[in-house]
């Protein structure tokens, strides 16, 4: 039957637009349900200041009046703003928020999304980005046979055909390890940790979660200035720190998270977060009217069988000495000593990680990791 495709405007078409997942995955086992209410806010302009220097337009596709597929279609002036030569830049829009019940309607949707992209002068289509490179960007390609951790993906194994059907060649492949953290640490580690355990220049310490803001803004001049050369880097804005951190702030455990100084001065950081995906799975999305009650009393002490660590950095100065590979050994032990000890935790997921990010790419080998998932982003000449 034919599709057709319509703006998501009101309310109930965006009511329609984020509980379609539901309909697309129910048969699925590895996927979690996100929480509605994190669904919203993302799309809202009122909540997400994403907004403030980026627009998007969302679309259904309906047949026979039901819900068959959906698409967002964005500009970033952030992104048009972006050097070249790191992936986006002038005449880049993008898409993402991608669900599709068939190709048919994947077609129609990317189509769609491609004519407003066009009709706002865009030369290229990126995608998917939902919203952004720091939401959930690339098309899940690899690891659909297991559980995506908090934060990540989770797509349907047909989309990978259907967005190529479409004219897309991928562009950059986002990479997750994942690793027993029961281990004993390699030889070659273990000699790292010991000699930055004799270095009194150097100091690892747990965030101070009552300095909660003062922390983060350490945190994120470290990163701003680590990920500043990396393939789609996009600077976060000041309203877009607060806003993470506000919704970050009731997962953050000051044991997880390491700053190390060398000398007085913050060099390095590791974030890592329990898999809220485990803790939330059975709510089916909604916190109502009990499920803010139940997240709440997990999150007091939680127990979790998966670790990820979404971001860690060091600044570009330090990037090739072998200092900035022991300050990440020194903070991952620490990390994962706490993990096993405190949260019970067995199972270590590091990522995203672009492919060729060489720096990340050897302290994961260095680990005795494995590749568990693959995001990949698309490109197409509009």
């Amino acid at each position: 039957m034919t599709v057709t495709i319509r703006p998501a405007v009101t309310a109930a078409d965006r009511r329609a637009f984020v509980d379609l997942a539901w309909a697309l995955y129910a048969d699925d086992p590895n996927w979690v349900p996100p929480l509605k209410s994190e669904v919203h806010g993302l799309l809202d302009p009122k909540k997400n200041p994403w907004f403030e220097h980026a627009e998007a337009a969302f679309f259904l596709a309906e047949r026979r009046g039901k819900p068959v597929g959906r698409i967002s279609a964005q500009v970033d002036r952030l992104v048009l703003e972006a050097p070249p030569e790191q992936g986006m830049g002038p005449g880049t829009g993008q898409w993402g928020m991608f669900e599709a019940a068939d190709e048919e309607a994947a077609a129609s949707l990317i189509a769609r999304a491609e004519q407003w992209l066009r009709d706002k002068g865009m030369t290229r289509a990126q995608g998917p980005f939902s919203l952004s490179i720091w939401d959930e960007p690339g098309l899940l390609v690899k690891g659909h046979d297991h559980a995506p951790t908090v934060m990540m993906g989770h797509h349907n194994p047909a989309y990978q055909a259907w967005v190529e059907a479409a004219g897309y060649k991928g562009v950059k492949d986002l990479v997750t390890y994942e690793l027993d953290i029961t281990y004993d640490p390699p030889p070659l580690v273990r000699r790292l940790l010991t000699s930055g355990g004799r270095d009194p220049s150097i100091v690892i310490r747990k965030v101070d979660k009552s300095k909660f803001d003062a922390e983060a803004a350490i945190i994120l001049g470290i990163l701003n200035d680590a990920w500043s050369d990396n393939w789609g880097f996009i600077p976060l804005t000041d309203a877009e720190i607060a806003y993470a951190g506000k919704k970050l702030k009731p997962i953050v455990f000051e044991d997880l998270i390491r700053i190390a100084e060398v000398d007085g001065e913050p060099v390095a950081f590791m974030i890592t977060l329990p898999d809220l995906n485990e803790l939330t799975r059975d709510l089916n999305g909604s916190l109502l009217p009990f499920g803010w009650a139940k997240l709440l009393w997990r999150l007091r002490k939680p127990k979790v069988r998966t670790m990820r660590v979404p971001l860690m950095g060091v600044v570009k100065r330090l990037q090739s000495s072998r200092l900035a590979g022991q300050l990440a050994f020194m903070m991952i032990e620490r990390i994962r000593l706490a993990s096993v000890a405190n949260y019970g935790a067995t199972r270590g997921e590091i990522g995203w990680i672009l492919e060729d990010n060489s720096g990340m790419v050897a302290i994961a080998d260095a680990l005795v990791t494995n590749i568990n998932k693959v995001y990949r982003v698309y490109e197409k000449p509009l």
